[in-house]
């Protein structure tokens, strides 16, 4: 047989085996290339889902940490003058010990010989102890309010540490949540582009009627922040995430609401769903981790994820509610 041949036969098998990979490999290709939108969305909100609690987990943290923080400081500003008060107290009483030495004996004679009479040298020797034991008085009831004070700062310095702990190791896992929202975001581009999606970003009257007083106030203001960016932590006014939207918006209202999601249920009045009003927060979730701001007709405004902007959604769409809540 020719040396041709010879080479020829393997050579046709390779390109019926590469063939045969190709038919099966090219399907599966064309599935990633091309992946289904509903299919992406539901990916998209699974991972959310847990990245989510961990986000406002650290808004917790960090806002507690702050507000610790704060209040050591204060503590030290107080703890200064009191120990300044100790001190100088302190200083008195010296003094006086001082002088009660230097009326020993000796000049104790010497003063019977002088005043002519050993009753003023009692009376003034007694005085001179009443007003040591004052001053004692003294440096005792203050002493003990720096002592409370410092047993306050150091439960506070406690707290602080353990709080600082607990940042960090959430820090840590802002990578991750990163490295996520990036594959994401990935497969959101593949899905629709680099665009937002389908659909209007306000499709209908935002809000839904005209509202005056606070509530109508923090309607109108969250309805403003439509179409700017979701950034975890943040709390305006160019981004926000979720339990920063609302805060921001009925903050408008003169109303403080803290920046985690938890916290904002305990700060607000329950509310039945048939008396929902505009700018009430709706809860969503077993954990609370996800809130909106209710704005009329079965709508809400909220910050919804990485990636995407404030938008309106209608409210049962964005996720399982859990309850309503009323700022107050």
């Amino acid at each position: 047989m020719a040396p041709d041949r010879v080479l020829a036969r393997p050579l046709r098998a390779a390109v019926v085996v590469f063939t045969a990979l190709l038919a099966v490999l090219a399907p599966l290709s064309r599935v990633y290339a091309a992946p289904d939108p509903g299919t992406v969305e539901a990916q998209i909100d699974a991972a959310w889902r847990k990245a989510e609690p961990i986000i406002e987990q650290n808004n917790l943290v960090n806002s507690q940490l702050a507000a610790n923080k704060a209040k050591v400081a204060a503590l030290q500003k107080q703890l200064q003058p009191l120990q300044l008060q100790v001190d100088m107290a302190l200083a008195r009483v010296s003094d006086i010990a001082v002088r009660l030495y230097k009326s020993g004996p000796a000049s104790g004679f010497n003063a019977v010989l002088t005043s002519g009479s050993p009753t003023t040298l009692i009376d003034q020797l007694a005085m001179l102890d009443r007003l040591a034991s004052y001053q004692e008085q003294q440096i005792s009831t203050v002493a003990a309010v720096r002592d409370k004070y410092l047993a306050d700062k150091k439960t506070l310095d406690d707290l602080v540490s353990q709080q600082a702990r607990q940042d960090a190791d959430l820090a840590a896992k802002k990578a991750d949540i990163e490295a996520q929202i990036a594959a994401l975001q990935k497969l959101r581009q593949q899905a629709y582009g680099s665009g937002q999606g389908t659909g209007s970003l306000r499709p209908v009257a935002c809000p839904a009627e005209y509202l005056g007083g606070a509530a109508g106030k923090a309607a109108q203001t969250g309805c403003a922040q439509i179409g700017k960016p979701y950034v975890w932590g943040t709390a305006g006014p160019n981004t926000f995430d979720c339990s920063g939207f609302t805060q921001y918006a009925w903050a408008s209202a003169g109303v403080s609401l803290y920046h985690y999601t938890g916290t904002q249920h305990d700060q607000t009045m329950r509310v039945a769903r048939a008396d929902l009003r505009i700018a009430d927060l709706v809860f969503y979730y077993g954990d609370l981790h996800h809130v909106a701001l209710y704005v009329g007709m079965g709508w809400v405004v909220h910050a919804p994820a990485p990636g995407e902007v404030v938008k309106m959604a209608r409210m049962d769409e964005v996720g399982p509610v859990n309850s309503f809540g009323r700022p107050r």
